[in-house]
């Protein structure tokens, strides 16, 4: 990234992308000059500087950066550049850049942070801060990055429950495409990332520029492209009318916006991936695998069949046993009880403690549900404390799923959940909750207040986590909303996984897992292994094509086992085996995906950062007008290097005596160059639809 500091505009960038390397200064001097627009006719008399917060009296006429007024007053304020510091982050940032700049006039100071990791992850973020008397109201604070004019095609996301992360793709034309959600929440139709990109871009050809906004609560992102050549790709927080009003003093900060560019999705993919690893809040212990009792047992929580699930987790080599949803007191189906965190004494006599000990003797870990946001009306909070629900007035907000929202900006609210988790946490020494999010915030007002509230209510939830985990420094957690609807590495600053769907028909996990990782890697993206027949989609699915779909992520079972038969819980076990042999591989290396033209065929891969090994799936999701598939090329291996490519599991298609699977499959493997499989391949085996071949490469 090459940055233009002159005073006084605000800091623009030169270059964004692939490396250009070593510019003195007066290289540095002619790439500006080179990048300077010449003046046209019917235009400002002078080249319009687009800086990293756009700005309406430089001349962009284009989404603004800023925008806000002080009773309609200092709605465009020019944004002196007073000071910069430029030097090294704290790591994982290599390199950082802070400008200071002002408007006395307006009465505004603004704070623009750029910082660039050792990966090349870019982020971006401004404060806002009212220096007047008065009521300064924000209405927006976006970061924006330019893309070249060689980047013509978008892909974003959409989706809904049980089909997150859909990808769409189309040309980036004139004008804006704006992607806003408005659910109070980050949503299962919110596009993980924009990528903006060189035409026909793939996993691993093209260039491609692609950001994401950090936030759990309303954002908006967007790609736009104006008459005079210019394309930005920004985003930031969506605030609700009248949501945030700065008095003398008040500031407010952006969520951080993150970009990455590479040639190829997975080279700006693996920028995100590296950054998330070098965190120092990452896990660093083995992923334990899951086994979650919500599509096994429902609210059917009786200590003998928990008990006797569990006795089947443990057999098949389950180190985590969740229980989930139904626990609590007045909670025997999703129409009450929400908001009452006591162990429900009718069903649990003793506590969860007789569980608890249990599970533990098994050698697992215990973790326990939760939905710290919501409360049924039906429930003796919601009975006690009407006016600790966001609601505006004097009227509920619909309601989804018989729930409404607590007001956790409020402090008494706040305080109460936080209690309550703090307990139980710390009597049964949880050691992993599932945090529940399972509603869109509709008409989200403070009742006392009677202001928009979905600001203040994500500031407080990211309070209530960060807190739970300071006093039980060795909790995890994981981001669930109603499935895959708060994926956001806003939220994971603080927790620890996310539950990509809730569906987990294998067919549909193929597609979610592969979009969820454009961001997250395998080891935060929760993957079950689930019963026969899909309780989301009824497809019943063998166990070899459930088991390998979620090989590939944080291995989990979502099954009721005291169903399965001896022999499938032998072969879940061997899975499971599997999992574990390779775990450090799936959880640390490189994620790769084949180009491979025919899309009935998925093929994608970990290959370990020194090169040594590799394991791919050859994904056969749907029947395909070729037969046989065709060969396949296995990328991201070193190219020098030699491997020996052997079956490590797939059901095969063999005809008959004259029909036979592909002859290196038949023979137990094949020797190849890393340049040879990438450049050539193999020939993938035969397979039917819902399928999974699996390849271990080992260098040799």
């Amino acid at each position: 990234m090459v940055l233009d500091i002159a005073a006084p505009y605000l800091p623009r960038v030169l270059h964004w992308g692939s490396d250009l390397g070593d510019l003195d200064d007066a290289g540095l001097v002619a790439l500006r000059l080179a990048s300077e627009p010449q003046v046209v006719s019917s235009q400002l008399d002078e080249a319009v500087p687009v800086a990293v917060v756009p700005e309406q009296w430089a001349g962009w006429l284009g989404t603004p950066g800023l925008s806000g007024h002080r009773d309609g007053r200092d709605f465009s304020p020019a944004l002196a550049v007073r000071e910069v510091r430029v030097g090294p982050g704290e790591h994982p940032v290599a390199h950082r850049v802070v400008a200071e700049a002002a408007d006395d006039d307006a009465g505004l100071a603004l704070t623009l942070e750029i910082e660039l990791n050792a990966s090349g992850l870019v982020r971006t973020r401004a404060t806002v801060t009212s220096t007047a008397p008065g009521t300064y109201t924000l209405d927006g604070l976006l970061t924006a990055l330019p893309v070249p004019a060689h980047a013509t095609e978008l892909l974003d996301f959409t989706g809904r429950h049980l089909r997150e992360r859909s990808p769409q793709r189309h040309d980036f034309t004139l004008g804006t495409h704006l992607r806003d959600s408005r659910r109070g929440r980050t949503g299962a139709d919110a596009t993980l990332l924009v990528v903006a990109g060189t035409p026909g871009f793939s996993f691993r050809a093209g260039r491609v520029w692609g950001v994401h906004v950090a936030w759990s609560g309303n954002h908006r992102t967007y790609a736009e492209r104006i008459n005079t050549g210019e394309a930005l790709l920004g985003g930031g927080e969506l605030l609700l009318p009248g949501e945030v009003a700065l008095g003398p003093g008040d500031a407010y900060t952006s969520p951080w916006l993150y970009a990455s560019h590479g040639v190829g999705l997975d080279e700006l993919s693996a920028r995100f991936h590296d950054h998330l690893r070098a965190r120092p809040t990452h896990p660093r212990t083995a992923r334990p695998v899951v086994l979650n009792t919500w599509e096994a047992v429902y609210f059917d929580h009786r200590l003998d069949v928990l008990t006797d699930l569990a006795d089947a987790a443990a057999e098949v080599g389950v180190e985590r046993f969740v229980l989930d949803d139904g626990w609590f007191r007045g909670r025997r189906d999703d129409t009450a009880g929400l908001g009452d965190w006591y162990v429900d004494e009718d069903v649990w006599p003793d506590g969860l403690g007789p569980l608890v000990d249990h599970v533990r003797g098994l050698g697992m870990q215990f973790g326990l549900w939760f939905e710290p946001e919501m409360v049924n009306p039906d429930s003796d909070l919601a009975r006690a404390h009407p006016d600790w629900v966001l609601s505006v007035g004097g009227r509920l907000p619909r309601a989804a799923r018989s729930q409404q929202v607590l007001d956790l900006g409020n402090p008494d609210a706040y305080a109460y959940v936080l209690e309550r988790l703090d307990a139980i946490v710390g009597e049964y020494a949880v050691d992993y909750v599932k945090w529940d999010h399972n509603r869109d915030l509709v008409e989200p007002g403070s009742p006392a207040t009677g202001r928009a509230g979905v600001h203040r209510q994500t500031l407080a939830v990211y309070r209530l986590m960060d807190e739970l985990r300071r006093r039980h420094p060795a909790l995890e957690i994981e981001s669930c909303s109603s499935g895959g609807a708060r994926v956001d590495l806003g939220v994971l600053e603080r927790t620890d996984r996310v539950w990509a769907s809730d569906c987990i028909d294998a067919v549909e996990r193929q597609q979610i897992d592969l979009w969820t990782g454009l961001l997250l890697p395998p080891e935060m993206v929760g993957s079950h292994i689930g019963s026969p027949v899909s309780h989301s989609t009824g497809r019943r699915l063998t166990l070899p094509f459930r088991a390998a779909t979620a090989l590939f992520g944080h291995l989990g079972v979502e099954w009721d086992l005291r169903t399965a038969s001896a022999e499938e819980r032998a072969e879940l076990a061997a899975w499971i085996r599997t999992h574990k042999e390779h775990r450090a591989l799936l959880h640390g290396g490189r994620v790769v995906h084949g180009d491979h033209a025919d899309p009935a065929l998925l093929v994608r891969g970990v290959v370990a950062h020194d090169g040594s090994e590799a394991l791919f799936s050859l994904a056969s999701v749907t029947t395909s007008v070729w037969s046989p598939p065709g060969r396949v090329r296995l990328p991201g291996l070193d190219p020098e290097a030699t491997y020996r490519v052997t079956p490590l599991a797939g059901d095969v298609v063999r005809h008959g005596p004259h029909q036979r699977t592909a002859p290196w499959w038949e023979a137990g493997g094949v020797t190849l160059t890393g340049r040879v499989l990438a450049e050539v391949g193999v020939q993938a085996p035969a397979q039917h639809p819902e399928r999974v071949a699996l390849v271990h490469l080992r260098c040799v």
